[in-house]
């Protein structure tokens, strides 16, 4: 295999910025594509931000900050998706990764790395349609990336699994810790966790406590963020397209029904934190 010197990030909200902040700041020529150039000017905006936070911190110096930017190319253009380790970060679609990878798969070379950041698709599903179906595996991070430490490297039906375990060193070599997990929906974390979020929501929906308390309950339990908390800082949005995707996957099991108070905070554009107002006002 060889050696990867250019990573690229697809899509650019906030676990794709930050994704992108991690890859520049462990030394990596790092392209962060979307098609949208409001929101990678909004990345940009993110990541200067983060690295100023690092900064002020003392966990990173001035110089190497300006090292960093120097290394991170944004675009709109889907042509300069040129790398030899590609992960998207878009949404939890499986027609639009299909679509995505297809895309960058035509102009990029075969071994190229394919990854997929999805927090609940099986890799086997997202393989099936990628030419070279050997060279796709996942690799997902958690938000806020440039903070969690896990990392998930998934292995597909089709997976080499020394390209996995090559990526699985690259990632560590970043200061993540990295598992493994089988190709499952949800993987590990977010089979686990889901129903933290869904058991929240189902109390509040029976009225058997506000979501403050829930909130209090839970992090005076040791949890550092509450359910409706820490759904408002992943985006509410994005916390349902998960949670409907695996209730599809396992087949509408009830413990997996996405909950009807979280679906109107989304038909409400109550996103969470990158809008201002989910769960709570910000």
């Amino acid at each position: 295999m060889k050696e990867i010197k250019i990573i690229a990030i697809a899509g650019a909200g906030t676990m794709g910025a930050g994704i992108a902040q991690v890859t520049a700041n462990a030394g990596f020529k790092t392209i962060l594509f979307d098609i949208n150039q409001v929101v990678l000017d909004k990345a940009k905006t993110s990541i200067d931000k983060g690295l100023q936070f690092l900064v002020d911190k003392n966990k990173l110096t001035v110089e190497q900050k300006f090292a960093t930017q120097d290394l991170l190319t944004f675009t709109n253009n889907i042509n300069e998706v040129i790398a030899d380790l590609i992960i998207e970060a878009v949404i939890e679609r499986l027609d639009i990764k299909h679509d995505f990878f297809n895309k960058v798969a035509a102009i990029n070379t075969p071994d190229c790395v394919l990854a997929s950041n999805t927090s609940s698709i099986p890799i086997t599903q997202i393989a099936a349609k990628i030419p070279n179906p050997e060279r796709v595996i996942g690799i997902h991070f958690f938000n806020p990336a440039p903070i969690m430490k896990l990392v998930e490297i998934i292995i597909g039906a089709q997976s080499n699994k020394q390209v996995a375990l090559h990526c699985k060193a690259l990632i560590e070599g970043m200061g993540k810790t990295c598992v493994m997990a089988a190709d499952s929906p949800g993987f590990i974390v977010n089979r686990v966790a889901r129903h933290y979020y869904v058991e929240g929501l189902k109390i509040l929906e029976e009225q058997v406590a506000n979501l403050e308390d829930v909130d209090a309950l839970l992090e005076s339990s040791g949890f550092k963020m509450g359910p409706f908390k820490l759904m408002d800082l992943i985006g509410v949005d994005t916390n349902l397209s998960v949670t409907t995707s695996m209730y599809h996957l396992f087949n509408q099991e009830s413990k997996f029904r996405p909950n009807r108070i979280q679906q109107q905070k989304v038909d409400a554009g109550h996103f969470g934190r990158k809008t201002g107002k989910g769960f709570y006002e910000y």
